[in-house]
């Protein structure tokens, strides 16, 4: 599979997939199973519509279709090449008042989905074969001679320039793939397909490049040091999906929050300048009234996530300017703050949470000061507590609407279960069809 995804990667390295997902075997049974009622209902629309002076597939002549229904509904990978559809459909058929006749109407479609000039990627049909047959009569007599009647009577062919829209997930859904999605009032996440799906035994992979925009505008990314590719996922998963995201995903992600201005923070510090004054001698001169304190960080570098066995770090570089507020902001110490915060990740319908669970390490140094020095101990021992838990309160406002996945409209992802390893989280997952309302 990492051979397979390699390929999806133009030779340009300013385009190159940093996630990914296989649609697996059971993922397209499972689409299958719920295009079959929607597939029955067009197919009734269709070819139980009255006739009118410009037929579409039924003529105004003697035979009338009753019933319609669909009996068998799958869909399959043709590794190398794209999906097969195949229907069967029953029909009952009254040719005259005194006759009914059964028959089967049987469709076997050969799907791809391509990209096309826009960068969106489209269901297309590569052969469609239909045929019709009749099942049973009731007047023996004339069923070969009726039957070829009715055959005329269908138009099998229409049918099959339409073959696609039997299907739940049209291309309207294939376009909601690259929606932009909000994560913060000023920043929007968008998956942009590389190319065209591949097909193998596994399922159908699609590779994905994350473009991010702060204020409406795209933003450039750090480079990635290393092209994404995912491990072979075991062949028999009974997951519908496979999501998979690289360590360079989640340092893009939280470069696009930093860019937003996301990690500006102002915190209320438990001081005053008078117990300050008790600890820093300076303090006491420098302010004559008893002020709060406050600590405004802003970030000194660009954050980054290290993806290990089992955990996922933020590393966050912040300044924070130390100082008395009153009217205005009095500015006595400059700190360089260093967090190393574990995330923890889950999933909630289609967007992926994120919340900084524990601070792992917090450094601490002074960077300017205008009372004199002061030792990291006594820093730490001022500012420690405080930064320790306001910066992840922080964090998990920021991310708390979560991240949204890829994903198509109207449906929603279950049986999460999500495993991060070196470099590469891997979410698989089960597709599930949101009720409609409205």
């Amino acid at each position: 599979l990492s051979i397979l995804l390699s390929l999806l990667v133009p030779t340009h390295t300013i385009r190159s997939p940093d996630c990914g997902g296989i649609l697996t075997p059971a993922g397209l049974s499972y689409l299958a199973e719920v295009s079959k009622p929607h597939a029955e209902t067009v197919l009734r629309q269709d070819l139980m519509a009255p006739p009118s002076p410009d037929p579409s597939l039924v003529s105004s002549s003697g035979n009338q279709i009753n019933a319609v229904k669909v009996d068998e509904f799958s869909l399959t990978i043709i590794p190398d090449t794209g999906m097969r559809l195949s229907i069967d459909v029953d029909l009952d058929i009254t040719p005259s008042p005194s006759t009914t006749k059964e028959m089967r109407l049987s469709i076997v479609a050969d799907l791809h989905v391509e990209m096309n000039p826009e960068g969106n990627l489209e269901l297309g049909t590569s052969t469609c074969k239909p045929t019709l047959e009749e099942v049973q009569s009731t007047d023996e007599i004339d069923s070969k001679s009726s039957g070829s009647s009715v055959d005329k009577e269908i138009n099998v062919d229409k049918i099959c320039l339409e073959v696609s829209k039997l299907l739940l997930f049209p291309n309207e859904r294939l376009m909601s793939l690259a929606a932009p999605f909000p994560i913060t009032p000023s920043c929007q996440v968008q998956y942009l397909p590389l190319a065209a799906p591949m097909y193998s035994e596994q399922g159908i992979i699609i590779s994905l490049q994350t473009t991010f925009q702060v204020a409406g505008t795209a933003i450039p990314l750090p480079v990635s040091p290393v092209p994404f590719s995912m491990p072979e996922p075991a062949s028999s998963s009974p997951s519908h999906l496979i999501l998979a995201f690289s360590e360079h995903f989640y340092t893009s992600l939280f470069f696009a929050l930093e860019t937003a201005g996301a990690f500006n923070m102002t915190i209320l510090s438990p001081l005053t300048t008078a117990t300050l004054a008790q600890k820093i001698t300076q303090m006491g001169f420098l302010f004559q009234e008893d002020l709060p304190v406050v600590l405004e960080a802003v970030t000194r570098s660009s954050p980054h996530v290290v993806l290990e066995e089992g955990e996922a770090i933020l590393k966050l570089f912040l300044t924070a300017q130390i100082g008395a507020r009153s009217s205005v902001f009095q500015r006595f110490l400059s700190v360089n703050v260093d967090v190393s915060a574990r995330l923890h990740l889950s999933v909630t319908d289609t967007r992926m949470i994120i919340s900084a669970a524990a601070i792992e390490d917090i450094e601490l140094s002074l960077a300017t000061s205008d009372v004199g020095p002061v030792l990291a101990a006594l820093l730490e021992e001022l500012f420690l507590p405080t930064i320790r838990e306001e910066v992840p309160a922080h964090l998990n406002v920021i991310l708390r609407e979560g991240v949204f996945l890829p994903h198509i409209a109207s449906f929603t992802y279950t049986n999460v279960n999500i495993t991060i390893h070196k470099d590469y989280v891997l979410i698989p997952c089960n597709l599930q069809l949101e009720a409609r309302t409205g």
